[in-house]
């Protein structure tokens, strides 16, 4: 995951507080309220068949977003991942990206590839990123230092 490296660096969690004290801003896909995937819980991406939308008694701020989660359980394992939940790309377009460009996603719009999330605008984008998953990422990895949200 892109972001992995930059959450040891620059951030101080504490989930008591559900706090992140941050020295950058984020690059991570909010709305304007600051929740990140629309309010839907990352971990159920992984672990269930489809994802769940959260719930701000879960919710936990980490890496300049807020995130809502299913339980408490989710909630600390999404915290104990050391950034690995996060959506590729901050929860950005995966399409988008490999276009050198931003755009907000639907939360069901998803695939996961390699053990990680990529998400799309919505499910015709989807189909068409779907023709070339790998050239794609490649793209986007390509373009995401450049065109992600700066501090």
């Amino acid at each position: 995951m892109k972001l992995a490296p930059m959450l040891l660096a620059g951030a101080t969690l504490t989930i008591a507080g559900s706090t992140a004290a941050l020295s950058y801003s984020s690059p991570i896909n909010v709305d304007k309220k600051g929740v990140a995937l629309h309010g839907y819980d990352p971990v159920t991406y992984f672990d269930l068949d489809k994802p769940q939308k959260g719930s701000e008694k879960f919710a936990f701020t980490y890496f300049g977003a807020k995130w809502y989660f299913v339980s408490a359980e989710n909630r600390k394992k999404f915290a104990q991942s050391r950034g690995t939940l996060i959506p590729e790309y901050g929860g950005y377009c995966a399409k988008a990206v490999s276009e050198n460009k931003l755009a907000d996603v639907d939360p069901l719009a998803y695939k996961l590839v390699g053990g990680k999330l990529y998400l799309n605008s919505d499910m015709k984008v989807q189909k068409i990123w779907e023709q070339d998953i790998s050239g794609r990422i490649s793209k986007a990895d390509e373009y995401w230092p450049s065109v992600r949200p700066k501090p």
